[in-house]
C-alpha cells in the first residue's frame, strides 16, 4: 500500500485528490497539510512514500519545504509538485530542491493516480518538453559536462533518460535488461553526485550534456 501525504492550502483541491487517491486500492491518503511548515511537520511524523506537494503556499512554499523534507529525513518520500502553470519557475526550483517530477492540478485522476505509482516504484515523473523549456533558463548553471566522464553506454542512457524515457522503457530500445539499464543508472547518479534520475535531467540540461533546444 502506498501512502500519501496532501500538502496544499485550497482545501478543496486537498479533498478532491483524496477522493481520487483514497479510491484506488493500492494507495491511501495518511494525512494533509495547508502549508509548507504542516508538510514538513506532517512528513516527518507520518513517513508517507509519496507527497503531493503545492508549491506556493503560505508561510513556507513548496520549494522551501522539499528542502526541509529532504535534509531532515534519513529515507525521504518521493516528492511531487502540483502546480498550475508547467512553465512556472517555481516548478524547476523545486526540481531542483529535490522533487521527483511535477503535475499540474488539471491533471486527470487516471493520471494523478498513475503519478503516484510511477514515483513509488523509483522513476521519475518528467515531461521532456516542460524540462527543456524549463531548463532554456537556466543552461549553465551547473559545471561544464566535460568535467564528468561518462562512458558511452552511460551518455546513451542519460540522453535516453532525458527524453523521459524509464528504465524498462530504454532497456527495451538498448536490447537489454532492465536490471543493466538500472546499474548504468545508478553509475550515472554516482558519478554525477546527484541523488536520483531528475537531478541527473536536470544536471544534463544546465551543464550543457544536452541542449533545451
Amino acid at each position: 500500500m502506498t501512502t500519501v501525504l496532501l500538502a496544499d492550502d485550497e482545501e478543496l483541491i486537498r479533498s478532491g485528490m483524496a477522493v481520487i487517491i483514497d479510491a484506488d486500492p493500492r494507495m491511501t491518503v495518511v494525512g494533509q497539510a495547508a502549508d509548507g511548515v504542516e508538510a514538513v511537520s506532517e512528513a516527518r511524523r507520518l513517513r508517507p512514500d509519496v507527497v503531493l506537494m503545492d508549491v506556493r503556499m503560505p508561510r513556507v512554499d513548496g520549494i522551501e519545504a522539499t528542502r526541509q523534507i529532504l535534509r531532515m529525513m534519513d529515507r525521504p518520500p518521493k516528492i511531487i509538485v502540483v502546480t498550475t502553470f508547467d512553465n512556472d519557475d517555481y516548478v524547476y526550483g523545486a526540481l531542483r530542491a529535490g522533487a521527483d517530477g511535477f503535475l499540474l492540478k488539471r491533471t486527470r485522476p487516471a493520471d494523478l493516480v498513475d503519478a503516484i505509482s510511477v514515483v513509488a516504484a523509483g522513476d521519475a515523473l518528467l515531461y521532456p518538453a516542460a524540462v527543456r523549456k524549463l531548463a532554456a533558463g537556466h543552461h549553465g548553471g551547473r559545471e561544464d559536462a566535460t568535467a564528468v566522464t561518462l562512458t558511452e553506454r552511460e551518455s546513451e542512457v542519460l540522453r535516453m533518460m532525458t527524453t523521459g524515457l524509464s528504465n524498462a522503457e530504454i532497456a527495451a530500445q538498448l536490447y537489454v535488461s532492465s536490471e543493466t539499464v538500472k546499474s548504468h543508472v545508478a553509475k550515472i547518479l554516482a558519478k554525477l553526485a546527484v541523488r536520483d534520475r531528475t537531478q541527473a535531467v536536470i544536471w544534463a540540461y544546465e551543464s550543457g550534456f544536452v541542449r533545451p533546444d
